[in-house]
């Protein structure tokens, strides 16, 4: 607790921080005036649009997890259970790897068809996040137990693989992902100079392109984002500087200067096909989505989202962005936010009953291991889960 004393000091402090800083805020009103020229007026569209999303650990508020299981899921915004797998951060991985795998090592898993398609024979070869097997059995104590985070969003990444490039779509679609189209979390081989990220997004990118030539269906697919290092930046400068006037639903796309500015890692901004290497600028090695800053309600208070589209699709801009604005006229809790995505994020919650039958088959599989005469070490502490206590009841 601050001290009554120490409260003037810190206003003082906080009072002078901001007077320094005005030049800086001078600076990123300037930068912001610079997207003026390319806002545009969204028009709306009607299209069929789709979302699917990774049950969020944080949902999981098991009270009886000695273990710290996880359970991984993707539901897409129709209740659609796509994908299903219960871990631990003491999971082997190379058990794990070879689970995607059949005795012949054919693909049994939608993450085993992309890490067959990207030449992985492990996770670890996926992602530098997941630790080596080796790693796991040696030293598991010096594990970061955020690695399951990382496998979910992995997870959620091939469900999105395999409905792009396998499924397909009945008619035109847009998909609408939780997180801009940029990750961090697949390797990039400096040694073969391969972005596995990149190399995935290309093959998606080929499906969408053959499902148009072939098929006729148009297929679009964004990332949306609440939070942005751009928006934090920027969110200020442009209310001052009015970027989005009242009236309209509005969107531009964001200068490459301004996403320069804003991210510490520049390989995390995209780098189009073609474009020859500059000895002071990063390779792209996690990004191919082109930015944009995006309103979908008319106020100026409304919300300012932050949406990729597909480099190879950001001419088609305006389209897409009818499309959604369409789309978040319903959407719900959350208004001036996409539909389709408030609705896969509601579906993938493990909450209320579901939660108390993944509570109960934890309390049950801890209690199997047990020797018989400490069974009822698990009965008793049981008796203090309220949890199950209220099903039981």
């Amino acid at each position: 607790m601050f001290d009554p004393e120490e409260i003037p000091q810190i206003k003082q402090a906080i009072k002078e921080c901001a007077i320094v800083d005005k030049n800086l805020l001078e600076d990123l009103r300037a930068e912001a005036n610079e997207m003026r020229s390319n806002v545009r007026v969204i028009k709306p569209r009607t299209i069929t649009t789709f979302s699917l999303v990774a049950t969020d650990g944080t949902n999981n508020k098991l009270i009886y997890n000695p273990f710290y299981f996880q359970i991984i899921r993707v539901v897409d915004s129709y209740g659609n259970n796509l994908c299903l797998d219960v871990i631990t951060p003491t999971t082997d991985t190379d058990i794990l790897s070879q689970r995607q795998f059949d005795d012949l090592g054919n693909p049994q898993t939608l993450l085993g068809i992309l890490m067959k398609d990207l030449g992985c024979k492990t996770l670890n070869d996926l992602s530098p996040m997941i630790p080596s097997g080796k790693k796991m059995r040696e030293n598991s104590t010096e594990v970061s137990k955020s690695w399951v985070l990382t496998y979910r969003d992995l997870c959620e990444w091939a469900v999105l693989y395999n409905k792009i490039c396998y499924e397909g779509f009945a008619s035109n679609t847009v998909i609408v992902k939780d997180g801009l189209l940029r990750s961090k979390i697949f390797k990039y081989d400096a040694a073969n100079k391969r972005p596995l990220f990149v190399e995935m997004m290309k093959n998606i990118n080929t499906a969408i392109e053959n499902a148009y030539k072939q098929k006729k269906i148009k297929i679009f697919f964004v990332g949306l984002a609440k939070h942005s290092q751009v928006l934090s930046r920027y969110s200020l400068a442009m209310q001052i500087e009015n970027i989005f006037p009242t009236g309209e639903p509005r969107y531009a796309k964001v200068p490459e200067e301004m996403e320069r500015n804003s991210y510490v890692w520049k390989e995390y901004m995209k780098r189009v096909d073609g474009e020859e290497e500059e000895v002071d600028r990063e390779v792209n090695k996690y990004s191919m989505g082109e930015l944009y800053l995006v309103r979908f309600g008319k106020k100026s208070g409304d919300p300012v989202w932050a949406i990729d589209l597909l480099n190879s699709q950001s001419s088609t801009d305006a389209e897409i962005f009818g499309y959604l604005y369409m789309d978040t006229l319903d959407g719900f809790p959350t208004p001036h936010y996409p539909a389709c995505l408030q609705k896969a994020l509601e579906n993938a919650q493990v909450v209320d009953f579901d939660l108390d039958i993944l509570q109960d088959e934890v309390a049950q599989a801890v209690k199997n291991i047990l020797p018989d005469d400490k069974k009822d070490i698990i009965d008793y502490q049981a008796l203090g889960n309220s949890s199950i206590m209220n099903r039981q009841s």
